[in-house]
């Protein structure tokens, strides 16, 4: 699949907005300690993807009711769901000058309709690559990788399910919208798009 960006302008995936609030020393403090340990760019993404994935549990998976939005939030609290984990690890990415989009699957929910799952793009060797920092469990083995995605799933299209070529530089707004509007998780998956 050809990823195609929004905007033509790169500076725009390194940007920092209300979401990947970059910037926050919550995020620069979690940055430095990854960087200092990291080798080079790649051995960065690598590191910061494995932390996004392993250390913050998906609340979905975990049980957490909060619903988390920003980078900062998702990095203090240790939660977010696929959206709020892509805003981190965005956050993570950019703070290391490594330009990073946001992308998105329809995939089926399980209850009969679909819903739209978050992904990242990191820009290494002149081309996108697209991660899933979701969190892995029984069924999910996502990896990075710059050889071929090692996503958590592959979309079913004969289900209706697809992958949404567009690279974001900003969350889309509707991803943005019911995160912002929820009290908490249950009312989240009640209102989570189910397309873009």
């Amino acid at each position: 699949m050809d990823l195609i960006q929004n905007t033509v302008d790169l500076s725009a995936y390194l940007a920092a907005d209300e979401a990947i609030d970059h910037h926050h020393p919550v995020v620069r403090k979690a940055a430095a300690r990854l960087a200092a340990e990291a080798a080079d760019s790649y051995d960065y993404a690598r590191a910061a993807f494995a932390f996004v994935r392993d250390a913050i549990p998906h609340s979905q998976d975990c049980g957490d009711l909060r619903v988390t939005w920003r980078a900062s939030d998702v990095l203090a609290l240790g939660t977010g769901i696929c959206y709020a984990k892509c805003h981190a690890l965005a956050a993570l990415l950019r703070a290391e000058d490594i330009p990073t989009a946001l992308c998105y699957q329809r995939l089926t929910d399980g209850e009969g309709g679909h819903a739209v799952h978050g992904l990242v793009a990191v820009r290494f060797d002149g081309a996108w690559h697209r991660q899933d920092p979701r969190g892995n469990k029984p069924g999910v083995d996502a990896q990075f990788s710059l050889h071929g995605e090692q996503l958590a799933w592959t979309p079913d299209p004969a289900s209706g399910e697809l992958d949404y070529p567009l690279l974001y530089a900003a969350p889309h707004p509707a991803v943005l919208a019911a995160l912002r509007a929820a009290p908490g998780r249950p009312y989240l998956w009640r209102t989570l798009p189910n397309s873009l």
